[in-house]
């Protein structure tokens, strides 16, 4: 071991979110010695949301940051320990065991590793996405929505995320506009449901079969006005890239204040390159999976994963915390039959750099 090791563990977990929280509690309580790394979003994407009223056991619902906070004391309390930091590249040593380098400097090494590094939002790629992303352009409508009171705003998106989003902001918006590239959503009913009576309410208006290609305005004055393309049958960018149908694409400028991206997320796998583990091709860890025990265990010995950043269908946080919860069973599996075979790494950290 080399001696800028800060410390070895029997685990580590890769993010604080609902399923590495989940998985924390459990290993804490079946002594595997938990230690989370919260990455740069610490809670994960719970703490986005101001209200959670389908996680079971909540009837009057609970806001997110409230029960990230809440399982992190439970997490504390049976054992688990966390620190700011995020990891920038693990290994899968010869002796079995991980070493793991955050962008700090700090390494540490462990007999297993959980990966609960969830999925961080998508972008466009437009012009004045870059420019105005914090100026007007948002990922989070919980967190920014407010300070674009009585201004219209746009929503990008489909799903169940867009559709929440612009549900929300009709708290603080004239109009909320929602474009989709298509003529149906995917969103689920009770979503769709929703919308729609804030549409008949005169709250927010669809712009169906449109796609956004430009924000326009200044980081000191925000958003002045987008470019949205339209074709009455759906995906209007592609059509306007054909030269057999760009006629038939309709391109104009719309004036809203405030624009939310909603388009779904990208997991966050890269730290993981060196380690040779299996993605697919968006980038999620592929698991085991199955019906017995082990579901969450990679192609890789002793690495796990769990939540969004193996959940690319259902991404609830009911299901998140469930699988934080088979993970840290699975890898008590795993660590118990090691020390069976004598086989848990015996670390011999350096005493200057664990007195640090």
């Amino acid at each position: 071991m080399t001696d800028d090791v800060v410390e070895h563990r029997r685990l580590i977990i890769a993010g604080t979110g609902i399923s590495g929280l989940s998985a924390a509690i459990y290993a804490a309580r079946s002594n595997n010695d938990p230690l989370l790394i919260e990455g740069d979003e610490p809670g994960g994407q719970l703490t986005l949301t101001t209200d959670v009223e389908n996680y079971p056991g909540f009837p009057e619902g609970i806001s997110g940051p409230q029960l990230i906070n809440d399982m992190k004391e439970q997490a504390t309390k049976f054992g688990a320990e966390s620190r700011n930091g995020v990891i920038e590249d693990v290994r899968k040593e010869p002796a079995g065991h991980f070493r793991v380098a955050l962008t700090d400097g700090d390494v540490y090494t462990a007999d297993a590793l959980v990966v609960a590094s969830g999925a961080s939002a998508r972008t466009l790629g437009v012009p004045g996405e870059d420019e105005l992303m914090g100026y007007g352009l948002s990922t989070c409508a919980t967190c920014d929505g407010a300070f674009f009171r009585d201004e219209d705003m746009l929503v990008v998106g489909g799903g169940d995320a867009a559709m929440e989003e612009a549900n929300f902001l009709t708290k603080f918006a004239d109009t909320v506009y929602i474009a989709h590239r298509r003529e149906e959503f995917r969103a689920e009913d009770v979503w769709i449901e929703r919308t729609m009576e804030k549409v008949e309410d005169g709250e927010i208006e669809l712009l169906l079969n449109t796609e956004l290609t430009e924000i326009h305005g200044t980081p000191e004055d925000g958003i002045d006005h987008v470019t949205l393309v339209e074709h009455p049958d759906g995906h209007p960018t592609e059509k306007l890239a054909d030269s057999a149908t760009a006629d038939e694409v309709d391109e104009y400028d719309f004036d809203v204040g405030a624009v939310f991206y909603a388009i779904g997320h990208t997991p966050n796998t890269d730290f993981l390159e060196g380690t040779g583990i299996e993605t697919d091709d968006d980038g999620y860890l592929i698991t085991e999976g199955g019906r017995g025990g082990n579901q969450t265990a990679t192609g890789v010995p002793g690495l796990f994963g769990a939540g969004d950043v193996v959940d690319f269908h259902y991404q609830q946080a009911a299901t998140a915390g469930g699988m934080g919860v088979m993970a840290a069973l699975d890898v008590d599996e795993y660590l118990s039959e090691r020390e069976r075979a004598g086989e848990l790494y015996e670390a011999e950290v350096d005493a200057a750099a664990a007195d640090d």
